[in-house]
This record gives C-alpha cells, structure tokens and sequence, in this order.
C-alpha cells in the first residue's frame, strides 16, 4: 500500500509560479513518480514524471516551465511550475509506481487567474 500527501496547489496570477510536492509513505519499492492533470472538461494527461533512475519525460506544453525532480530518500517528487498560464488550470495528481501497481493522490487544485 501506498499513502500519498500532496501540497503545494492553490491561485497565481498568470506569469507566476507555483511548486508542488508529493510525499509517499509506503514499505514498497517506488519506481517512478510523476504528475497528471485534468483541466475542466477535459481527460486527465500526463504532465511530468520521473524515474528512479533520474529519467524524466515531460508533456510538450511544459517543457520549459516546469521541472520535475525527485527525493528518493525521501519518497518525494516535486514539481516547480513557471511561467504558468491559464491553461495550466487544473486539478493536478500525484501519480506513483510502486511495486507492481500505480497508486494516485487526491489531487490538488491549480488556478492560473488574474
């Protein structure tokens, strides 16, 4: 099993930044940790994620602006987002692979307003 406690999200004006942390607490081995989001209306896509190893991969409406980058003794990813946009409006999830399954957060709310 896997707990996962995310913080960070909240209201920005456009041009701002925001950074995001996801913790996991579990006996399992995490493999790769990453973020998702779903903006209103629409399905949930793949934003950043981060591999063990230090591989990343990264949604080409991101790159550039966001960063992902991990705390393995910790069990934490983080996520800074600049230069952010209102269409980076969305609830954003902490995604895990642990074990042999993946195990998701409850998601926390970005807004990108003026």
């Amino acid at each position: 099993q896997v707990h996962l406690v995310e913080s960070g999200g909240g209201l920005v004006q456009p041009g701002g930044s925001l950074r995001l942390s996801c913790a996991a607490s579990t006996s399992l081995n995490i493999y790769r940790m990453g973020w998702y989001r779903q903006p209103p209306g629409k399905q949930r896509e793949l934003v950043a994620r981060v591999a063990s190893s230090g591989y990343t991969d990264y949604a080409d409406s991101v790159k550039g602006r966001f960063t992902i980058s991990r705390d393995n003794a910790k069990n934490t990813v983080y996520l800074q987002m600049n230069t952010l946009k209102p269409e980076d409006t969305a609830v954003y999830y902490c995604n895990v692979l642990a074990g042999l399954n993946d195990f998701w957060g409850q998601g926390t709310q970005v807004t990108v307003s003026s």
